[in-house]
């Protein structure tokens, strides 16, 4: 598991005085600090190669203020879906709007993902879905739930490969809590057809937050 660079006082003294008064040198800094240029060396070398600061020739060092963010990002990269997906709920398109309902709250998930008879990626239903039909006049003893469901190719999917930053944008964009990760096959008429194997949700990502700023918490 790779850990957040935690930076000690003196880095942080350091960021701060050349946020305030860059382009400084490094003897300026050492300076202020009233240590010698030397002590500060292996300070300066952690915080240039985390992107913290940018050291110029003849110039000094500089504040990138996209230094953390920047940090966060090389992180995410290196994860991708399959290390933090969690099992999906699946059920059949005939399923019946009720037993889908009773299945939300059993396995306490905020979506299901809709098969058809080839076991494929039919679509996905969502707690909004089933509030809305529950309002409604519908039979939801006799309806199935592939009525009310979005419908391939509408689904918004991930596969295992895909980074964490990829997902996390899709979540974003399309304001969704979460998408089914997906295996892709091409049929015999030559069609995509998607096998879900994993699920990508809101609470992983916050997950994978808590673990990365060295909090231990309970696995799904």
């Amino acid at each position: 598991m790779v850990n957040i660079i935690e930076l000690n006082e003196r880095q942080e003294k350091i960021l701060g005085i050349v946020k305030q008064n860059g382009p400084i040198t490094g003897e300026s800094i050492a300076e202020i600090l009233k240590v010698t240029r030397a002590a500060l060396r292996p300070d300066l070398a952690v915080l240039t190669m985390s992107g913290f600061l940018e050291a110029k020739p003849r110039v000094g060092y500089t504040f990138k203020s996209g230094g953390v963010d920047n940090e966060i990002k090389r992180i995410l990269n290196q994860y991708r879906v399959k290390d933090i997906q969690t099992k999906p709920v699946i059920l059949k398109d005939n399923c019946s709007i009720y037993d889908a309902i009773v299945t939300l709250f059993i396995e306490d998930t905020g979506s299901i993902f809709v098969v058809g008879e080839d076991n494929y990626l039919a679509g996905i239903v969502s707690r909004k879905d089933f509030l809305k039909t529950t309002i409604g006049q519908a039979d939801i003893h006799k309806v199935p739930v592939s009525v009310i469901m979005t419908r391939m190719p509408n689904v918004v999917t991930a596969t295992l490969e895909e980074t964490v930053v990829q997902a996390v944008r899709k979540i974003v964009e399309h304001e969704v809590d979460s998408l089914p990760v997906v295996r892709c096959f091409i049929c015999e008429a030559g069609e995509e057809k998607y096998e879900v194997v994993g699920k990508i949700t809101k609470t992983n990502i916050a997950r994978l937050f808590l673990d990365l700023a060295g909090k231990r918490i309970e696995e799904v």
